[in-house]
């Protein structure tokens, strides 16, 4: 077993079959993970105590670390996350915590695929579980955004949960890059994969906390950004009982019928190659204000996007583009399909839509749920997405478990909040707002602010670090 640079030497977790681990796991846990107190033969704080009985259940390989910190300050440059991975995710200026002490677990379930060579692994299914010493009682679950692995949030998410004291863990979500729709046999499988990983991911990460601190997490929360975001809408309606709330920032929207990207992306595609005004994108969602946002969006987002998830959903379509792969140079993986700029969704035929069906959201969500949305969001419109997820959670009559912040000068991604300063403004410090306000509502039983949006601040504040939802 080939070990990380300055890792101790662990024993590899027994294989566990790929289906019905989870169930395996939610009936046993109760058992395995006693709440038993702390004692002076048994101490659970303390740097990195008991990390020698840490063992994530159904993992087909761990390794585990005692680390000065968790975070990307102390973390930068080491083989214990990714800093190329996280590129364009947060604004420059952005402030972080750090100096959080404790133990990372770094692995993989059992896969087939082989995507993410993230430590010369070459295997998908790999995770992040982060064990603070000095622990809240909590624990903090998400998947990777976009086609990123499994440390590109740790500035976005890790960091901060991390010093408020919550135990952390994140999924590649079982597959990655551009060609992750290689990824399964059937349309669908690699999308429908993302929501396996999560919850098999939970299990198991709440198993490591009990091992770690000799009780089970008081609290367990999902979030996630973009596909993330979806990830927490799919867990809160499907797996409401493994969570006691979550918070989603611009999570993509799938549903059978439409709206969702194969049905509002092809018109980039076709503006791209002249086939298009600026009028039809504005007629398909996207904010006119954000116009100035389209040219980058142009060469580095849509197409890209569009031609991977139809390849994903759709493949009979147009089998040589991508065919087998998205593209083999950089030029050949933005370069959108001609084929995508003529894509009706609607008139495809009904295979299709029952591939999207199989990973859809209903708004049947069990558990509270805060989504943020920025209204230039320039990949994602928030009037075919959040607006219409918000729609669908109140006619499932859950209104009462959700709350929506539109945040004025929200782009997808904050990295360009440098390049247009004086007209984006960061989501992420409303992010962090919005997850404080969870857990009151969760823990303390304060309902957050009605649904609003959030303005941009007064001129002179912290913009990139500052974000009050209201009252």
């Amino acid at each position: 077993m080939r070990l990380l640079p300055g890792r101790p030497r662990t024993r590899p977790a027994a294989p566990a079959r790929r289906f019905g681990l989870a169930a395996s796991l939610l009936a046993t846990t109760a058992v395995l993970v006693p709440a038993v107190p702390a004692t002076a033969d048994a101490p659970y704080a303390g740097h990195c105590a008991r990390q020698d009985r840490l063992r994530v259940p159904g993992a087909a390989r761990q390794e585990a670390a005692c680390l000065p910190d968790l975070t990307t300050a102390g973390l930068a440059g080491t083989p214990y996350t990714d800093m190329a991975d996280q590129a364009g995710l947060s604004a420059k200026g952005t402030v972080n915590p750090s100096g959080v002490p404790g133990v990372q677990i770094d692995g993989y379930f059992p896969d087939t695929s082989r995507l993410n060579a993230t430590h010369g692994w070459a295997h998908d299914a790999q995770f992040v579980i982060r064990l603070p010493d000095r622990w809240n009682g909590g624990l903090v679950v998400t998947g990777a955004p976009g086609t990123r692995r499994q440390y590109s949030t740790d500035a976005l998410i890790s960091d901060r949960v991390l010093a408020q004291g919550y135990a952390y863990a994140a999924t590649d979500k079982g597959n990655t890059g551009p060609d992750f729709f290689t990824d399964g046999e059937r349309p669908g499988d690699a999308v429908a994969e993302w929501n396996r990983r999560v919850t098999e991911l939970t299990l198991a990460a709440k198993r490591a906390v009990g091992q770690r601190y000799g009780r089970a997490p008081a609290r367990t929360y999902v979030t996630g950004i973009s596909n993330a975001g979806y990830l927490t809408r799919w867990q809160l309606e499907n797996r409401p009982e493994l969570y006691d709330g979550g918070v989603d920032w611009e999570g993509v929207l799938w549903t059978g019928k439409g709206p969702n990207l194969l049905t509002s992306l092809p018109v980039t595609v076709a503006r791209s190659l002249g086939r298009a005004t600026d009028e039809d994108l504005v007629a398909a969602g996207f904010a006119a204000n954000s116009r100035f946002l389209w040219p980058y969006h142009e060469t580095a987002y849509w197409g890209l996007t569009q031609k991977i998830f139809r390849a994903e959903f759709d493949p009979s379509y147009d089998p040589a583009c991508p065919g087998t792969t998205a593209g083999r140079t950089v030029a050949e993986i933005l370069d959108p399909c001609a084929s995508d700029a003529s894509y009706d969704y609607a008139a495809r035929p009904a295979s299709v839509r029952r591939a999207v069906e199989r990973v859809a959201l209903t708004g049947r969500i069990g558990k509270p749920l805060i989504t943020l949305h920025g209204d230039l969001d320039t990949l994602l419109p928030i009037a075919t997405d959040s607006d219409v997820y918000a729609r669908m959670v109140d006619g499932r009559g859950r209104g009462g478990l959700h709350r929506y912040y539109t945040v004025a000068g929200g782009n997808h991604t904050d990295g360009l909040y440098d390049t247009y300063p004086d007209r984006l403004r960061p989501v992420l410090p409303c992010y962090r707002s919005a997850f404080d306000a969870l857990t009151r509502w969760v823990e303390a039983g304060e309902r957050p602010p009605a649904d609003r949006v959030v303005p941009r601040p007064a001129a002179g504040a912290d913009v990139v670090n500052s974000c009050e939802l209201g009252s």
